[in-house]
């Protein structure tokens, strides 16, 4: 009786020790979440859309963009998406999109790129030269210049337009606190001619709204057709600043990219 005893004590050490190792790697089965920000905006411009993807269990990173160059700025990308363990879905707005696109290069843990109102160069291409592609960008009328003491320049967005320009279907007052905390690009950022795209290899997909008055969405629907899009979803009079406006159908696409890999 003792020994049935002990068989059964050890079979249920087993059982429970085998459903402890089960449990983190199911917890663990979905892939991180890279969040990549643009020009004029910082990493908090994601909040709404972490805060979906938490509830349906996904960890999510928002990345410190330095927007400073396309090179060092998806360096330093990079480094975050490798420092990560398992599969990482990685995701970029505005700027962020020739940054993933580089990042990605270097990471081979990336299994599909996001673009949310973002630039998808292809070798030799920039932000600049994309965004004159098709006529619809008002950007350039809002930007304000302010010399650096190396001679470059960063770039800003005037406060008083940035509502209008940048975030018009977000609420004024997020809008105003938006402008106050965006971040300058560099101006030789924006035209710097990007490298070999991520995209050529790995499945993309696309978000962007149909009243964007930083990109135009013609050259977003030229871009992901480029790309062979998975999917690509246009919200009807959504702005540059989407994510912030829409969270929900920014997570969306997301997950579905995380779910296809």
């Amino acid at each position: 009786m003792k020994k049935i005893t002990k068989v059964l004590a050890l079979a249920t050490a087993l059982t429970a020790s085998v459903g402890m190792t089960v449990q983190p790697c199911a917890a663990q089965s979905k892939p991180t979440v890279v969040l990549v920000h643009g020009a004029f905006a910082e990493s908090s411009s994601w909040d709404g859309v972490i805060a979906e993807l938490g509830r349906d269990g996904y960890t999510a990173v928002a990345a410190a963009n330095p927007l400073r160059s396309v090179a060092s700025d998806a360096a330093s990308v990079a480094a975050v998406v490798r420092s990560i363990s398992g599969p990482v879905i990685l995701v970029g707005h505005s700027y962020g999109g020739p940054v993933v696109t580089e990042a990605a290069n270097d990471s081979p843990n990336v299994k599909a790129l996001v673009y949310v109102a973002a630039f998808a160069p292809d070798n030799g291409e920039s932000s600049l030269s994309l965004s004159a592609k098709f006529p619809g960008s008002t950007l350039a009328n809002a930007i304000v210049p302010v010399e650096r003491p190396d001679g470059k320049r960063d770039l800003f967005i005037e406060r008083g337009k940035f509502h209008a320009q940048f975030a018009a279907d977000v609420p004024e007052e997020k809008a105003d606190l938006m402008a106050a905390t965006q971040r300058p690009v560099t101006e030789a950022a924006l035209a710097e001619p990007s490298g070999e795209p991520a995209w050529r290899k790995l499945p993309s997909y696309w978000i962007y709204g149909s009243e964007d008055r930083n990109i135009p969405p013609a050259v977003m629907r030229f871009m992901a057709d480029r790309a062979h899009s998975a999917k690509t979803v246009v919200v009807d009079g959504a702005s540059h600043a989407l994510m912030v406006s829409h969270p929900h159908e920014v997570a969306a696409v997301i997950e579905e990219a995380a779910t296809r890999q």
